[in-house]
């Protein structure tokens, strides 16, 4: 018997070991609501985070390519990005299989089972890299977006104070409104 087919007969109890790890890294009332509530709809982070275990597993023992495990880590990993972890923490949750494994398998560790063990952590290592690539995309896009919401915010003031105006051969540009009503614009 191979460390694919342990992990098979004892999927169930992995995620939700995996997912009690995980769950932890939230503040105690966040968790415990995650853990209470089974509605898809009451609990939509507990929710997302618990199928997007058992999917992260199964694309391991499935051994699926780079692009198909981004797709499978996606949604746990967007829901974290916007949540108030620091990045390592973000991501570590990846990082709890490897231990959940041991605990769980490790009545039926022998030298073979060990020897796959280290390659099959070795790919969740790969997935937490993974992982923290989305995490960090994310991430640029929240910033991104917020530098917009910025900028225009600011344009919409400027515009509203009546400091921004556009001139002609210019195009829109941040001026003192006197200097274009005065006429600054001559190399006098």
């Amino acid at each position: 018997m191979g460390l694919i087919t342990l992990i098979e007969e004892k999927r169930s109890k992995i995620v939700k070991e995996w997912f009690k790890l995980t769950i932890k890294t939230y503040p105690k009332e966040k968790s415990d609501f995650f853990k209470k509530k089974k509605d898809s709809m009451a609990n939509p982070v507990g929710n997302t985070l618990s199928k997007s275990l058992e999917d992260i597993l199964k694309g391991l023992t499935d051994d699926v390519e780079n692009n198909e495990m981004a797709k499978i880590l996606d949604p746990s990993v967007r829901l974290r990005a916007v949540q108030e972890f620091a990045p390592s923490s973000a991501v570590s949750y990846i990082f709890f299989l490897k231990n959940v494994i041991r605990d769980i398998l490790k009545k039926d560790l022998t030298k073979e089972i060990e020897k796959e063990l280290l390659i099959f952590e070795s790919k969740i290592d790969r997935v937490s890299l993974i992982a923290f690539d989305i995490y960090m995309g994310c991430r640029e896009q929240i910033f991104t977006y917020k530098a917009n919401h910025v900028k225009e915010r600011t344009l919409k003031l400027l515009e509203k104070a009546d400091l921004l105006c556009e001139v002609p051969e210019v195009g829109a540009e941040i001026i003192p409104h006197n200097v274009y009503l005065n006429g600054g614009f001559d190399d006098k």
